[in-house]
């Protein structure tokens, strides 16, 4: 079995799930938060489905997703061969070596390049913005997290090629951006859901939640929002420390 590399001064290691999956990432630049894990929570696959996460990073989904789901089978693509590499560690660290592969590969090459059969399931937080002017430059360790060099449609494109006809795509992106994402998935995919994700609940959401069923026809429905945080002065709201912790966890 593989064993994963010793932990360096350049990498720190956080415990997700109430300690159990452990995560190594670089100390410095982008790492897993929030939104890694709103996403591991909102994928219900079943025992013997297989799930593909695009820019999967050093696992922050993956890891999780994989505690979550016993019996499920991951892929996850990552173009950055150092955070891939990290991602190989964190799946030998957790355990789950015969359940979760790595492959470094960008998106942009298309879903032909993994050579891979159709996946159940493809989900993703893409890059939150594809246009350079839109924002201040990112420090160069974040920019390949935060900057979608080949465009949002190219990541929805790989979504939709990656599974098969009536395959679920889960992705969390930024709320503004909701519009285009309903756009580029409802060129081939249909019946979505949409949930909200409010900082409080008196303020406008930040994150959106898109569940989509290629080549579904079912109306699409606005699910209840999840707010993160109340006035009460704990972390997170007792809804969003449940699902952090993997006491519970979003549905469709």
């Amino acid at each position: 079995m593989d064993q994963p590399a010793p932990a360096s001064p350049d990498i720190v290691e956080n415990r997700l799930l109430n300690g159990r999956v452990r995560l190594r990432q670089p100390a410095r630049g982008y790492r897993a938060g929030l939104d890694a894990a709103l996403l591991a929570a909102a994928v219900p696959a079943l025992p013997g489905q297989r799930v593909l996460e695009a820019g999967c990073g050093a696992g922050g989904v993956l890891m999780p997703l994989a505690a979550r789901r016993p019996g499920v089978a991951l892929t996850g693509l990552e173009r950055d061969p150092l955070m891939a590499d990290l991602a190989r560690d964190n799946t030998a660290l957790n355990g789950l070596g015969d359940r979760v592969a790595i492959r470094t590969g960008d998106v942009a090459a298309g879903i032909r390049a993994l050579d891979l059969p159709p996946f159940d399931w493809a989900v993703s937080n893409p890059p939150f913005f594809d246009d350079p002017s839109a924002l201040r430059a990112p420090a160069p360790a974040k920019r390949g997290a935060w900057m979608a060099d080949e465009g949002l449609g190219a990541w929805t494109a790989f979504l939709l090629k990656g599974v098969r006809e009536g395959g679920r795509i889960v992705v969390i992106h930024r709320a503004d951006r909701l519009a285009d994402l309903l756009s580029l998935l409802g060129e081939k995919a249909g019946a979505f859901a949409v949930r909200p994700i409010h900082p409080f609940a008196d303020q406008p959401a930040k994150r959106v939640l898109v569940h989509a069923v290629k080549t579904g026809r079912a109306p699409l429905r606005l699910l209840p929002p999840l707010i993160l945080h109340d006035r009460s002065g704990a972390k997170h709201a007792p809804e969003a420390e449940a699902i952090l912790r993997g006491d519970a966890a979003l549905d469709w």
